[in-house]
């Protein structure tokens, strides 16, 4: 079977060997990738399709702000998505899937549209969040969204509509198919005032600010809210706020998030999210899901 990285299906991308993942994540730590490859959407049918064919083992890495990768790393590929412009038509927006969300929210916001403030502050790409229905504030990427369009490991470039995508509390239907690397999606926020827009997207920051550990390195909140109860306030009710394993610690700011408070390992951080888990649920008998992808082998 052909390499399929000698073969020149990579015309407009790039390609590294032996990429310390550690500088694509937030949480800034864990192994290699064995090939890193930052990804042109016209690249993207002919590489999954090169891919499948020869059997490589493949990942879809987003601005990894919801990732944890192994301390032995990938010993695979790892595909990032170049972001891009945002495409203005109307009360539609249109994207590249590895553009961040804060470009577009931006971008609705210069548009007087509303209805995306929430996502200025969500660190991700349009395609994690499209992946995992990521919101905050009362706000949900399917409260927007119009389509999604992917690819196949076939090759094959199909579009997705809004109910398709079965929505539900961070999860869609690319949560069930990790396959597929979603390339765009297109967006219809309402009309707004563009001063009301602003204004909104700065308290938020400003809550953000406040509430949150945004100095260290995290993968955000780390686990799930669990029906009827807040992480969060489990975990400090637990009195687990500042408790630490390795590098890995509880943040004293915000008790649903595991930072890095210095050379963490992903050994360190799994062994917190798992004693967060044992110690929440013998108090309070709720079982906490760990929110976080984990990318690569024991």
């Amino acid at each position: 079977m052909s390499n399929p990285f000698d073969t020149g299906i990579l015309k407009n991308s790039q390609i590294k060997y032996n990429e310390p993942l550690s500088r694509h994540i937030s949480f800034r730590l864990g192994g290699e990738a064995k090939r890193f490859i930052l990804l042109d959407i016209a690249d993207a049918p002919a590489l999954l399709k090169e891919l499948a064919a020869s059997g490589e083992k493949y990942a879809f890495l987003g601005n990894g702000t919801n990732v944890l990768v192994r301390d032995g790393g990938f010993d695979g590929t790892v595909i990032k998505l170049k972001s891009g412009e945002v495409q203005v038509n109307g009360g539609r927006l249109s994207v590249s899937a590895g553009t961040t969300l804060a470009q577009l929210a931006q971008t609705a916001c210069e548009h007087s549209l509303t209805g995306l403030e929430f996502a200025h502050g969500i660190p991700g790409t349009v395609g994690g969040a499209v992946m995992m229905n990521a919101g905050a504030y009362g706000g949900e990427i399917k409260d927007v969204l119009v389509n999604t369009v992917y690819c196949t490991p076939e090759g094959e470039v199909r579009t997705l509509t809004q109910k398709e995508h079965r929505f539900g509390y961070r999860t869609s239907f690319f949560k069930e198919h990790p396959e597929y690397l979603i390339l765009s999606a297109e967006f219809e926020p309402k009309r707004g005032e563009s001063s009301e827009i602003k204004n909104a997207m700065a308290e938020l920051a400003r809550r953000r600010r406040e509430s949150q550990p945004l100095d260290k390195p995290s993968a955000g909140s780390t686990f799930k809210r669990p029906e009827g109860y807040f992480a969060g306030k489990l975990i400090e009710d637990s009195g687990l706020k500042g408790f630490t394993i390795g590098g890995a610690q509880v943040s004293q700011k915000h008790a649903g998030f595991v930072i890095n408070a210095g050379n963490a390992t992903c050994r360190d951080v799994l062994a917190l999210c798992s004693h967060i888990q044992k110690t929440v649920y013998d108090r309070f008998g709720v079982t906490l899901e760990r929110e976080i992808k984990i990318l690569g082998e024991e």
